[in-house]
């Protein structure tokens, strides 16, 4: 007897039914579609940049070869940068600028770097709570702490010289004499920032394997030997940071010495960034106020430039 098969009847697709690829490009849409929606979604930011970013240093580098008061100025080619190198209050303002650079910068990291490895100690408890404290001043406003400090300093009732007069030194004139309105600027600036670099510093030297220092140990190596062959290698990357920081932000110093001293006394305060305020905006020439802002920027990307190279080739 023959078996006899019966065919199975599949449904047949609807001739009207497009292809699964044909379906997801009409999901997706258009090709220009697709390819425009990034650079719309990134259109707000560009604008935003392009409007108060680039269009403000395209027009100081402009309004930098122009000179005149206001919305007098007229093109003039390079008298602006001629009349810098010829102005002697640029260079006190450079040099004053210079000194409080060269003293602040390694003192404030110096002692960053300190208060971090102490932190940082296996003896020290509640390290979230020292974190937290010496992190604090750096929170604090600039404006709110050149107030506070010029109370502190004050030469009469001052509390520093309080200080000093209970344990039997003489009162200093902080804010009166040259030298010691420099000093104040540099005691502000390291208060402010120094728990802002030990907290960095901090981080990078919980990254360090306690095993390097437990082998060093073994061999026969002491606190500072290890401090300087295991801890100073390995936050080397971070002490670039610091410094390259420190630097650019020590140049462009303002705030702190226009609110304890307003650049006095006999402008012994007065910074770079506070000669191109004064000529910007009190003086209204804003063509030189450019040029000095340019040579400020020019000054900051050598320094920068030169301090990566010298500590990058300590790398290799």
């Amino acid at each position: 007897m023959t078996a006899v098969t019966t065919p199975v009847n599949t449904p047949a697709a609807p001739p009207d039914t497009p292809p699964a690829k044909a379906r997801t490009r009409a999901r997706r849409g258009p090709r220009w579609r697709r390819t425009a929606l990034p650079y719309l979604l990134l259109a707000p930011a560009l604008v935003t940049f392009g409007v108060f970013k680039a269009y403000p240093i395209v027009d100081s580098l402009l309004l930098s070869f122009t000179t005149g008061n206001g919305s007098a100025g007229h093109a003039d080619g390079l008298a602006n940068y001629r009349r810098l190198l010829d102005d002697p209050l640029f260079w006190t303002a450079l040099r004053n600028t210079g000194e409080m650079l060269v003293v602040q910068v390694p003192l404030m990291l110096a002692l960053a770097l300190l208060m971090a490895v102490a932190i940082n100690s296996a003896l020290v408890r509640w390290r979230t709570v020292w974190r937290l404290g010496i992190f604090m001043p750096a929170v604090t406003g600039l404006v709110a702490t050149g107030v506070m400090f010029s109370f502190l300093l004050r030469t009469e009732d001052g509390a520093v010289n309080r200080l000093l007069e209970a344990v039997g030194l003489p009162a200093v004139d902080w804010l009166g004499q040259p030298f010691w309105a420099r000093m104040s600027v540099v005691l502000v600036l390291s208060w402010h920032y120094t728990g802002y670099n030990a907290v960095i510093y901090l981080a990078g030297l919980q990254s360090i394997p306690r095993e390097l220092y437990e082998a060093a140990m073994v061999d026969g190596a002491g606190a500072v030997r290890r401090f300087t062959a295991i801890t100073v290698p390995a936050l080397r990357p971070l002490l670039l940071f610091t410094v390259v920081l420190s630097t650019i932000g020590t140049l462009q110093l303002f705030d702190e010495p226009y609110v304890l001293t307003g650049g006095g006394p006999d402008n012994a305060t007065l910074t770079v960034s506070m000669y191109l305020y004064q000529n910007g905006f009190r003086y209204f020439d804003f063509g030189y106020a450019s040029a000095i802002a340019y040579a400020l920027t020019l000054l900051v990307s050598v320094l920068g430039a030169v301090q990566m190279r010298l500590m990058g080739e300590r790398d290799r």
